[in-house]
């Protein structure tokens, strides 16, 4: 085998390790840390209105929520699972937001995986996030095929920003938006 064959041999092993193994789901939680930024506010005139607040949540570890009761208030949706990297990636930094937020900013974290699942996550993370289930279908301004997929409502109803993927929302950026909304 000739020194280029083997870089190749190499090269494939490394890669089918990353793809074959759990290795591959730290990785991509690493990579998308690495590559995570604050997410990108909507311009006003590109922004959508939520038109339905008809929307029915089971809490896993806390009430049941009905969407109607944010209908004024500025909201923070994140849709989610616990096999996600990208979703592991950005929990940290909205585990910071929310303890920043949470008495002022509705917090929603949509999950479909059962509460034995998701109560098991947050122990071992130390996060302390309102998750739910859906017991309805979600507004139509917020059906996400691929998570994680991050809403951030202003008091009109207006979807300021809309972000797919992880994102860092633990930033001065995102803070001053917020302080700005709700002082709307």
């Amino acid at each position: 085998m000739n020194k280029s064959q083997r870089s190749n041999l190499i090269l494939f092993v490394i890669l089918a390790i990353f793809i074959f193994t759990p290795l591959r789901g730290i990785f991509q939680e690493f990579t998308s840390k690495l590559f995570s930024f604050s997410p990108s506010v909507e311009k006003v005139e590109n922004r959508t209105t939520i038109t339905n607040y008809n929307w029915q949540l089971k809490g896993l570890n806390t009430q049941n929520y009905n969407f109607e009761s944010a209908k004024g208030k500025v909201v923070f949706v994140n849709f989610w699972a616990t096999w996600c990297p990208p979703c592991r990636a950005e929990m940290p930094a909205i585990q910071n937001l929310y303890d920043n937020f949470k008495d002022k900013v509705e917090f929603i974290f949509v999950t479909n995986e059962n509460k034995d699942v998701v109560e098991k996550f947050l122990k071992k993370n130390n996060y302390n996030l309102p998750i739910y289930n859906y017991l309805s279908a979600a507004p139509k301004e917020m059906q996400v095929s691929s998570i994680p997929a991050s809403y951030l409502i202003n008091k009109k109803g207006e979807v300021v920003i809309h972000k797919v993927g992880a994102a860092d929302w633990d930033n001065k950026k995102v803070f001053k938006l917020l302080d700005e909304l709700l002082n709307e």
